[in-house]
C-alpha cells in the first residue's frame, strides 16, 4: 500500500496528549503516533503545546483549558478548519477530523475526502438534524450504540478506541479499594458510587475533575458526601497517577446513567486487569463482557451483587480482552483500512503536482511545529 498524506484535526480544549483529563485528545495522539510509525506522512492540527512525531500545525500556543491566555474556542477552531480546508487541503490524500459537526460546512466543499469520527452523544438538541444536512459524509462511530439516534446518515465503520498495551501495567494482586475515575457530572452519577461504597462497607477512591459547568453540582451534591472514612477524594490525576490507581483497584465502579458513546476509562481498567462494574447503558454492553470482564448492572441490587462477586473474575482475562479488542494497533489498522477503502471508492485525484498544491506549498513553507495567527 502506498504511503498516505493524512491530516489529523484535534480539538483545542486539551493538548495532544492531554496532561490530565481528555479522552478524545488521547485517542488522537495514539492514532497519530501509530500512523507515523506505519510510515504515513501525518500532519496534526492541534494546540502548540502538543507532543507528536507528526508535523504539528497549531492555531494557538497552548490548549484552551490549561493555557494562560484566553481565546474564543469557536473562533480559534474556525481558524484551524479554515487553514485545513481553504489553504492546505491540497497537501493531503485524506483529512480526518475529530471536531464533529463543526467540520461539516468546510469538508463538503473540497474533493479530498474527510473521515469524521463522532466522539460525543448524538441524542441531544438539533444534532441529528445537523448531521442529516450532510448525509454523504464518511462518519465513523466509536460504538454501535452511538449510532442509534441518527441511523440514516452514511456510517462507514465502527472503530473502537485503543491504547498501546505498554501504557498500562497489569497487576494480578490489587489493594483493598474500589475506584471511581472520570468527571463529576450529574450524568455520570458519582453520588451513586459513594452510596454503594457506604452500603457495601467498601473503600472507594475517587479521582475526578470538576468542569466549571459542574461546580454547582459538586458543591451541592458531592462535597457533603466526601466526609466519610470509607471515601477518599484524590482530585484530578495525571496519566501516571491514573495507572497506579487503576492497577491497584479491585474494580472500577462506573455508575454512569447516560448513553456514553464509548468510555475510555473502561478499557483503561481492563488494560490493568481491573474488572468494570457498570450500568448497562450506551456502549457498556459492547465493551464489557458480563461475568467475564465485569458486570453489567441495571439496579442497585445488581451493583451490590457485583461488588461482592467481582473478586471471582479473572484479572488476566480482563487484560487479554483489552489486548485482543482495544489495542492501539487494532485501532490504527482499522482506520488505515478505512482510508484506503474510501480513496479507492472515490478515486480522488492526486493532490501533489497540481498548480494549486505547488502554489500553496510555496506560500506556506510551514515549519514542523508552526504556530499561525
Amino acid at each position: 500500500m502506498k504511503k498516505l498524506r493524512i491530516a489529523q484535526i484535534a480539538p483545542l480544549v486539551e493538548r495532544v496528549p492531554p496532561k490530565k483529563y481528555g479522552g478524545t485528545e488521547r485517542v488522537v495522539y495514539h492514532l497519530t503516533e501509530g500512523l507515523v510509525a506505519k510510515g504515513h506522512d501525518v500532519t496534526l492540527f492541534a494546540s502548540g503545546d502538543s507532543i507528536t512525531s507528526a508535523r504539528l500545525v497549531a492555531p494557538i500556543s497552548e490548549s484552551l483549558r490549561l493555557g494562560r491566555k484566553m481565546h474564543s474556542a469557536t473562533i480559534v477552531t474556525m481558524m484551524m478548519l479554515s487553514k485545513v480546508y481553504e489553504e492546505m487541503f491540497h497537501e493531503f490524500d485524506i483529512i480526518h477530523s475529530h471536531l464533529e459537526y463543526q467540520t461539516l460546512p468546510y469538508a463538503h466543499k473540497v474533493r479530498v475526502p474527510t473521515v469524521l469520527t463522532m466522539h460525543g452523544r448524538l441524542d441531544i438538541g438539533e444534532y441529528g438534524k445537523m448531521l442529516g444536512l450532510y448525509p454523504r459524509m464518511a462518519y465513523v462511530s466509536i460504538s454501535d450504540s452511538q449510532r442509534r439516534p441518527v441511523e440514516e446518515i452514511n456510517w462507514v465503520k465502527t472503530i473502537y478506541h485503543g491504547y498501546p498495551p505498554s501504557c498500562f501495567e497489569y497487576n494480578e494482586k490489587p489493594e483493598d479499594y474500589f475506584l471511581y475515575l472520570g468527571r463529576f457530572s450529574e450524568e455520570k452519577k458519582p453520588e451513586q458510587a459513594i452510596m454503594l461504597a457506604k452500603a457495601c462497607n467498601i473503600r472507594l477512591k475517587i479521582a475526578a475533575k470538576i468542569d466549571p459547568t459542574d461546580q454547582d453540582f459538586f458543591d451541592r451534591k458531592i462535597r457533603p458526601m466526601l466526609d466519610h472514612p470509607l471515601i477518599e477524594y484524590v482530585g484530578e490525576v495525571d496519566e501516571a497517577q491514573k495507572v497506579v490507581l487503576l492497577k491497584n483497584a479491585k474494580a472500577l465502579l462506573n455508575t454512569i446513567d447516560w448513553p456514553e458513546p464509548f468510555g475510555l476509562v473502561m478499557i483503561e481498567a481492563l488494560a490493568c486487569g481491573t474488572p468494570v462494574i457498570v450500568r448497562g447503558c450506551g456502549s457498556a454492553p459492547e465493551v464489557i463482557t458480563h461475568g467475564k470482564t465485569g458486570f453489567i448492572c441495571e439496579s442497585k441490587l445488581d451493583f451490590i451483587h457485583a461488588i461482592h462477586e467481582v473478586e471471582k473474575l479473572s484479572r488476566k482475562t480482563c487484560r487479554d480482552e483489552f489486548e485482543r479488542r482495544f489495542s492501539a494497533d487494532t485501532m490504527v489498522s482499522n482506520y488505515e483500512e478505512l482510508y484506503y477503502r474510501l480513496l479507492q471508492k472515490n478515486s480522488f485525484p492526486e493532490a501533489t503536482g497540481s498548480k494549486d498544491a505547488q502554489r500553496s506549498s510555496g506560500l506556506m513553507q510551514l515549519s514542523r511545529a508552526s504556530v499561525f495567527r
